[in-house]
């Protein structure tokens, strides 16, 4: 039924324009507002919507996956600019917050809404 028809990602956030600042300005990600309505221009022509829900309730998952060549330097790009790494029980992080056990090297932060988002590396 879908199979040859355009789609994409959503996701909620409680501040519109603390999201827009998160994505545009720290992660560096072009993005733009029509309607209220935030939109995150991802590489790969993948446009991903964000939109305002003041009852808005984080997403207990990841809702983005950023692939990079480097996880220790996105890291360390991320903590500099301000943003703290998360931290699972079950996972073995190291002193950087990567988990590094099976599958790609991985490392967890949230939007300032309080979403999951993770940076990871293809071994």
């Amino acid at each position: 039924m879908f199979g040859s028809t355009e789609a994409f990602s959503g996701f909620a956030v409680d501040d519109i324009e603390k999201a827009r600042a998160f994505y545009g300005d720290t992660l560096g990600i072009q993005t733009s507002i029509e309607n209220e309505i935030l939109t995150l221009h991802l590489a790969g022509d993948r446009p991903t919507i964000v939109y305002p829900k003041p009852d808005h309730v984080p997403a207990a998952y990841t809702i983005l996956n950023f692939r990079v060549d480097d996880v220790e330097r996105a890291v360390d790009e991320l903590t500099t600019g301000g943003v703290a790494l998360e931290r699972y029980e079950g996972f073995e992080q190291d002193e950087r917050g990567i988990f590094r056990g099976g599958g790609p090297y991985i490392g967890w932060f949230k939007d300032p809404a309080g979403n999951v988002l993770a940076v990871l590396q293809e071994r």
